[in-house]
Order: structure tokens, then C-alpha cells, then sequence
């Protein structure tokens, strides 16, 4: 009988833990009503203790969705417990995830306590988060580097103790898949109630191997797979999600077990994380990179003609990429527009519908054909509103290759409208730096990308920036025919996301 693996996403956790990525409250909570459509049983929302940003997003998230299960992460500590649980209490279906290290190096050098006293420690706290919620999930941080024996005896304590799940991390990607599964059956056949709680597995990709170790995991036992969008996690990070749910779902016949994912919802969103989040996807990347269903060599696009299958085990509508001949231009109305939007996975209000529709009347104006790609882009430049304290009104700009860029801007707040100029290095320097002068903040730019949404002299161009401003880390996006403009709008949008926190 096919058996079914559940799959925890932790995207907007780990996966926020990504090197210059940071998430508002409002879109973290429009990733987890997409997690929630993707079909995802667990979504670790935060680390409530970790910031009052995090507190309020699990909060939110807690409230906004409904189906999956909505877990909190919380050191072996009644603070960070208590915490959690505060943010965890509006869910229909709360988890207290808990964690406390168990390897020899990081008992002695994080933690400076004695195993017993570690032991301790996760038996009370457990047994203190039980006391709050039903369902409580504990980690034994750096499990794969554990001494066996001193985890069979924590892990059989806190399952005595109140623990629902038992997830095993190999928290710096060390471990293969042979040993990994290996680890796993030990853990089945040595903790004598591990029937009495579901095994779970949190692998890292610093040696390109979580999705390997994650699948041997479920094939020794393993019933539980924590996973993010796009892989996405710290230093290398987690296991990818679309690439876990697609090897389950094509490689059945080896595998037999199946997961509530709706695969065809990946593609949707992969696309917003990646937007939101700033990273971009590589273009090799399995199952959601732009080359996963293209085809260059002559032998390959000929066997494709005559049976995709020749080169292709999953179509591109399996993922979402769905194959549609309507095309939607400046005489398309409201009704086929919003018809698409349903196809692409969106389910907006009616309000984000106007504003979409809006922005695609004006695109439609300067493009003659309006793809798939175009409007996924618009939407996500549209669905998260940030108040413009900060309002563009205008800007202008003078470059060339034997001359010095400048720029002037015309920026309000509130009543107060503001002009100044300033020179820079190129155009898109002149106006950072007069931007930066008009606001009068002190703005440091830390990365700049600019992609095509698609091919051709008129495709969009998606400018995304991260910014620090006091110390804090803002992603501002824009896109625009014009790159110039684009690159405006990000720098705007992170400014105004300053403003607003």
C-alpha cells in the first residue's frame, strides 16, 4: 500500500534564514496561503522569540490559514516556548517545535553542558511545551553528528515526555545517503516507543546531497521531510521541495509513496518566493529553472517532436507551466485577464484584481503580446502594498559615454515636495545617490540584479535591490520596459518599506 509522507515547509523560516533575505509580515503571509494551496501539511512559520517581526508574522500566519498545521520554532527554553505559543494559539492546528543540541562539539562548545544535563534539559521542556499544546516536535540539533546511543536515549525521553514528531537534522549537510539511512533505521530499531511518535528528517545541501538524504531517510523509515521553495535555507540550504514532491510523484514505481502536494502549483509558488525573496532561480536548477524543459541540441528537439517523452519524464504542466494559446493584449478585458489569473494559481481579492488589471492595461499599452511570465511578474510587483510615503512624482537623467550622469528627482511626503540632483558613475548611480540625498538617509546598496521576464526588445525588466538602512535589511522590486525605471521603482519600494517599519 502507498504510503504517505508529510511535508513540512520550512520557507518561511530556514528558508528566510538565507543570506540577505528578509520578509515583511504581509508577504510571508501571501507565501503561506500559497503553501497552504500547494498543499504542504506543516508550515514553520518563524522563530517567534527571535523578533518582534517574527512574533506578529507567526501570528498572522496562525490566523490566515487554515488546513495545514502551523509550527513555531523555540530553543529548549520556557522564554522562547512561551513565546511561541503566544503566536501559535490563534492556529486551528498549532506545533511547538523545540530544539536543543546533542553532538559531542556542540554540547561542549555551544552549549558548555554535560550530556545528562542536556538530556534534562529536553525532558522538561518538552514536557513544559506539552502542558501548552498537543502537538510538539523536538529536534536533537546536529543529529547526524549524535552518538547513536546517546540519541536512541534523548530521543525515547522526550517521545515518554510528550513529543509528537521526532525530526532528525543533519543541521550542517555532512552526512550521505547510505549512512543517513543507515541512521535512520538505527533510530527505528533502538528507541523502543519510537512507534508512539512520526519520524522526521532536516537535511542541509552543503554538500549538494539533502534531497538524496531525505529520500534514503523516507526509505529507512522516515515519514515526516522538512523541505523549502526553491532549496532556499542557510549557507547552501535545505532540501528543495518541488524537487522532493516531483521525485515521489515520477519515480513512483520505485518509491511507492505519494504527498498532498498539488505539483501543479509549484511553478506559482517557486515564482513568488524567488520574487519576493529576491533570489533568483539558476537556470539549470531541477524542476523549476528556466532549462528544466528547454531543449538546444537538434537530436533532442526532434525526439521531443515526435514524443516528449524521449527527453522529458514530467511535462511542464505537471509543474504549472501550463501551454495556452489565448493571448491577452491591450483589447483583452477584465473577465479573460482575471480567467488567466485563476489558470496561473492566484486567488486575489477583488481589489488586487483592479490594481493588476490596471497595471496590465498600462503594460498592454506599450506590448503588443502579454505573456504568462509578464503578468505573474506584475502580480507579484502589485499584490504586496507598501504605503509610498515616499512618492516619485518624477525623475530625469543625462548620461553618456564621454559625459558625467546626472539626475534630479522630484520626491513628496505628505504636503512637503522635495527636488535635488546629483551625479554618479552611470544613470542608475546618479539617481541612488540623488534619491538617497532628497530622502536624506544613509543608504548602503548591497546587491543590484536586473533580469528579463522574457525574450525579445520588448520584454519587462525586473530590478531587484537589498538595501541596509540603519542596520536593517530591505528588498525592493520593480519592473518596467524600462530598466532605468525599474531600478527606480526597487530602490523606491525598498525606501518606502524603511518608512513604513
Amino acid at each position: 500500500m502507498t504510503k504517505r509522507i508529510q511535508i513540512f515547509d520550512t520557507t518561511l523560516r530556514d528558508g528566510e534564514q538565507t543570506p540577505g533575505v528578509s520578509l515583511n509580515v504581509q508577504e510571508k503571509i501571501e507565501i503561506a496561503k500559497q503553501l497552504e494551496l500547494l498543499g504542504v501539511d506543516i508550515i514553520e512559520a518563524g522563530f517567534p522569540r527571535v523578533s518582534n517581526g517574527d512574533y506578529e508574522a507567526v501570528k498572522a500566519i496562525a490566523k490566515a490559514v487554515k488546513k495545514p498545521i502551523v509550527a513555531g520554532l523555540a530553543r529548549a527554553n520556557k522564554g522562547d516556548i512561551d513565546r511561541a505559543w503566544e503566536a501559535l494559539k490563534y492556529a486551528e492546528r498549532p506545533r511547538i517545535h523545540t530544539f536543543i543540541a546533542t553532538s559531542d562539539i556542540h554540547m561542549e562548545y555551544k552549549l558548555n553542558m554535560k550530556p545528562d544535563e542536556v538530556l534534562k534539559k529536553a525532558i522538561d521542556m518538552v514536557t513544559y511545551a506539552k502542558s501548552l499544546c498537543n502537538d510538539i516536535e523536538f529536534s536533537p540539533e546536529d543529529g547526524s553528528r549524535t552518538r547513536p546511543e546517546f540519541l536512541y536515549k534523548v530521543l525515547e525521553a522526550v517521545i515518554n515526555a510528550g513529543a509528537t514528531v521526532v525530526n532528525i537534522p543533519d543541521t550542517v549537510g555532512y552526512t550521505t545517503p547510505g549512512e543517513f539511512g543507515v541512521f535512520i533505521r538505527g533510530i527505528k530499531e533502538n528507541v523502543p516507543n519510537i512507534n508512539k511518535a512520526v519520524i522526521s528528517v532536516h537535511c542541509h545541501n552543503d554538500l549538494g546531497l539533502a534531497v538524496a538524504n531525505s529520500l534514503a531517510a523516507i526509505e529507512n523509515g522516515a515519514e515526516q521531510i522538512e523541505c523549502a521553495i526553491n532549496g532556499l535555507g542557510e549557507r547552501a540550504g535545505n532540501a528543495a521541495l518541488e524537487e522532493i514532491a516531483m521525485v515521489l510523484k515520477t519515480r513512483k514505481d520505485y518509491f511507492d509513496y505519494e504527498t498532498s502536494v498539488v505539483t501543479e502549483r509549484i511553478h506559482r509558488v517557486s515564482s513568488m518566493v524567488s520574487s519576493f525573496a529576491g533570489i533568483n532561480i539558476q537556470k539549470n536548477k531541477a524542476i523549476v529553472g528556466a532549462n528544466a524543459f528547454a531543449h538546444e541540441s537538434g537530436i533532442h528537439q526532434h525526439g521531443v517532436i515526435n514524443n516528449s517523452k524521449t527527453y522529458e519524464i514530467m511535462t511542464p504542466e505537471s509543474i504549472g507551466l501550463k501551454q495556452n494559446n489565448m493571448v491577452l493584449g491591450k483589447h483583452s478585458g477584465r473577465h479573460a485577464f482575471q480567467e488567466r489569473l485563476n489558470e496561473l494559481g492566484y486567488n486575489l481579492d477583488k481589489d488586487k484584481i483592479d490594481e493588476a488589471f490596471k497595471k496590465f492595461k498600462e503594460l498592454s499599452d506599450k506590448k503588443k503580446e502579454i505573456s504568462d511570465s509578464d503578468i505573474e511578474a506584475l502580480v507579484n510587483q502589485n499584490v504586496i502594498q507598501v504605503d509610498e510615503k515616499y512618492n516619485l512624482e518624477n525623475f530625469q537623467v543625462t548620461t553618456g559615454n564621454n559625459m558625467v550622469s546626472t539626475a534630479t528627482v522630484r520626491i513628496k511626503k505628505d504636503d512637503k515636495v522635495m527636488q535635488e540632483a546629483a551625479c554618479g558613475d552611470g544613470p542608475i548611480n546618479a539617481l541612488f545617490n540623488v534619491i538617497e540625498r532628497t530622502i536624506g538617509v544613509n543608504i548602503k546598496l548591497e546587491d543590484y540584479a536586473l533580469k528579463a521576464i522574457t525574450s525579445g526588445k520588448d520584454a519587462l525588466g525586473e530590478v531587484t535591490v537589498k538595501v541596509d538602512i540603519d542596520g536593517n535589511k530591505f528588498i525592493g522590486r520593480g519592473i518596467s520596459l524600462d530598466v532605468i525605471e525599474a531600478s527606480v521603482k526597487a530602490y523606491m519600494n525598498a525606501i518606502n518599506k524603511f518608512a513604513n517599519k
